[in-house]
């Protein structure tokens, strides 16, 4: 069931994709590998990845799916093993300096100076961008009334908040008017004041014709903000899209099924075959993360009572049962048979972050 909706997606994602010339990002079956022989990680596993001139992109997946390799091999600052790259119709691997020249990078970590205020620390940036100070002073005032700034960036960076060090970090990115915006989960760990004023901004950003590339583990984040999404599994993409396109490629309504609390696999693959039979039901999925639950599509309302009659007729009880309209995490369990909290725990310890930042930095 899983293969039939990819399969669907990647369809759906053909037609309604621009054409290549009006694509600004362009990844081509690009690999990354850490460490050598047995102790090799691959981060990157062929990715490809289109994303169209003036539109807000959302890259979703966990924690470790890749999707900050792919970001810092966007910014040049890490190179790819294969594949190629192309920002604004520059190949980062023949011109980084190009690329970098159109490209704004919001890393995940904020990187402030303590010391520095917020107004020298972008006059640097700009110098290092070489930017006639006439045209630097300007920018810092546009962005400082963009983005708010202006009752703190005279004050020291040390003495900034997540909110203001996060303000502080897009404006950097924004100084030299880049074509291209990439942020790494741009949000993580802001109130929710600071993320709405981000989320406005890159809006607005997008509506002036930047072209916006948002990574980010929060659901909500990207159904909200993206026009197009790609969803990251295992250094691949798995699913691509508008997020209408993809949620109503389901077809109806989610329902999650527990015959008992605490089922085991023989059941529930029991269950499974017996709701496979069942007309206006689709991509029955076992979710072995969460104690053998099911999670399947309805085509209407009356289907679930009518699975309620014929469990009971199977002799098979029904702990709970919920429906709900599809989201991006139903949309993220029919590709993949789990959804992206339980991705997130599978992979938290099967990485070694440390190794990966080392090897980066070679």
């Amino acid at each position: 069931m899983a293969e039939d909706f990819l399969n669907w997606v990647f369809k759906t994602a053909e037609r309604s994709s621009p054409a290549v010339p009006e694509a600004v990002i362009q990844l081509h079956d690009v690999c990354k590998r850490y460490g050598k022989g047995d102790k090799a990680v691959e981060a990157l596993r062929g990715l490809s990845l289109s994303v169209p001139k003036g539109s807000l992109y959302g890259l979703l997946g966990p924690n470790g799916a890749g999707k900050t390799t792919t970001l810092r091999i966007l910014a040049t600052l890490l190179a790819p093993s294969s594949g190629s790259v192309r920002v604004a119709g520059v190949d980062g691997l023949v011109d980084p300096r190009g690329v970098r020249e159109r490209l704004g990078y919001v890393a995940q970590e904020v990187a402030l100076d303590k010391i520095l205020s917020g107004r020298e620390l972008l006059q640097l940036q700009g110098d290092l961008y070489h930017l006639p100070k006439a045209e630097r002073d300007r920018r810092i005032a546009e962005l400082e009334d963009l983005l708010a700034m202006g009752d703190w960036i005279d004050r020291r960076c040390g003495t900034y908040s997540g909110g203001m060090r996060r303000r502080l970090d897009l404006a950097s990115g924004l100084l030299h008017r880049p074509q291209v915006l990439v942020l790494d989960e741009p949000t993580v760990g802001l109130d929710i004041e600071s993320r709405a004023a981000i989320w406005q901004v890159l809006q607005q950003l997008r509506d002036q014709g930047t072209t916006v590339l948002l990574s980010s583990h929060y659901l909500e984040e990207v159904d909200a903000l993206a026009d197009h999404l790609a969803i990251i599994e295992n250094g691949r993409v798995i699913a691509e899209g508008r997020p209408s396109e993809l949620k109503a490629a389901l077809g109806g309504d989610r329902v999650t099924l527990r015959v008992r609390e605490f089922s085991d696999e023989p059941e529930a693959l029991r269950v499974q075959q017996l709701l496979q039979g069942c007309a206006g039901v689709r991509q029955v999925v076992v979710n072995r993360a969460q104690g053998f639950s099911l999670n399947l599509v309805v085509e209407h309302d009356g289907v679930a009572e009518q699975l309620r009659r014929q469990l009971a007729e199977a002799q098979l009880p029904v702990f709970a049962l919920a429906q709900s309209r599809p989201s991006l995490d139903d949309v993220y369990l029919q590709a993949t048979g789990r959804t992206l909290m339980d991705a997130e725990l599978a992979v938290a310890g099967s990485r070694d972050a440390k190794e990966e930042r080392k090897q980066s930095m070679r």
